[in-house]
């Protein structure tokens, strides 16, 4: 059996599964290409690929339909976007998936932004690389009023979503110690309890929040739902966090809040322009520090995902049903 990975993937997973299958590994980073649809279908084609594991590339309809793939692995948290799974489960072709592959890296992610905004770290760094110099003890005064920033300790955090990394967001606060809120209409009381927290409606977390963090899923209800009137319940000395979806905030009335200092500052790790140019508008602002969606981006998520995709490979060639499975009906018949 083959196997096309165009995904990054660890050593020690790929070793591993050299071992049951012919592997042809063709990572994005690697060869610093993303394969479109046309594209990767020829290539499944020219090595009579059984196995197709990618991460940025989409398996639409037509790669499904002109190949004759057996199994289908996507190293992501949310694939739904990148394949077409009535067409797979139509060809009886299992596909698996990689969730919470990257909760961990975004959970402190967020750790490290709200800190840098609230010690001013990055805005420290930008005024030495700019070449400030303290010839005086009224520079000294300046720069140190300026850099003033505010503790973690003692704040209320607001967490928007309580999935796998809102969840993760709130184990490692326990540490400063901080008050937690959480807002997710689909998550339980007991849930939040649990994790040390209290459920409340949306208009009170961000009233009662010094840091408001997002890490909510698209869904109709949910695209949009921090705008104008949600921003101007929060107090101006909150900060606000997104490193779930720019779809979430009404990025127009963000700015302007920020611009006019009606909130202290952001974190933004996904905006609604990406990749992100030097015309960003955020970057224009200091009080917001804006990373270009690197949340998941650590050594650590591709060994998560190496590592799960790998597991259900060799559960799928020892005939059994893999554990991560986005299609189960595949399976229905067994």
């Amino acid at each position: 059996m083959k196997a096309l990975i165009t995904a990054e993937f660890d050593e020690t997973q790929l070793k591993r599964l050299e071992g049951v299958v012919q592997v042809e590994y063709r990572s994005w980073r690697k060869t610093g290409t993303v394969l479109s649809e046309r594209e990767l279908s020829t290539l499944i084609r020219e090595l009579n690929s059984d196995i197709l594991i990618v991460e940025l590339e989409n398996v639409d309809e037509e790669v499904i339909r002109e190949t004759n793939l057996r199994l289908i692995g996507l190293c992501r948290s949310d694939p739904q976007r990148h394949v077409d799974l009535n067409a797979a489960s139509l060809k009886r072709v299992p596909v698996i998936y990689t969730p919470g592959r990257n909760a961990n890296a975004v959970a402190e992610l967020t750790l490290a932004l709200i800190l840098s905004l609230m010690r001013r770290v990055v805005a420290a760094d930008r005024l030495l690389k700019a070449g400030l110099e303290i010839r005086d003890m009224k520079d000294f005064i300046t720069t140190y009023n300026r850099l003033q920033g505010v503790e973690l300790r003692g704040k209320t955090v607001g967490i928007i979503g309580f999935g796998r990394i809102g969840r993760l967001v709130a184990e490692r606060m326990r540490c400063f110690p901080v008050r937690l809120l959480v807002y997710d209409p689909y998550v339980e009381d007991k849930t939040t309890e649990g994790y040390g927290c209290v459920k409340v409606e949306l208009t009170d977390l961000l009233r009662e929040s010094d840091i408001v963090t997002l890490h909510a899923s698209i869904t109709e209800t949910s695209v949009g739902m921090i705008g104008e009137k949600e921003i101007s319940l929060m107090k101006p000395s909150a900060y606000l966090l997104n490193l779930a979806n720019p779809l979430l905030i009404d990025e127009d009335a963000l700015y302007q809040a920020l611009k006019e200092g009606r909130i202290a500052g952001a974190g933004l790790d996904v905006v609604s322009d990406q990749p992100v140019t030097s015309s960003e508008r955020f970057l224009k602002l200091d009080n917001v520090i804006l990373t270009p969606h690197i949340g998941g981006n650590t050594v650590e998520t591709v060994y998560n995902h190496s590592k799960m995709i790998v597991d259900d490979v060799f559960r799928f060639l020892d005939g059994k049903k893999p554990i991560h499975l986005l299609n189960p009906e595949v399976y229905a018949d067994e």
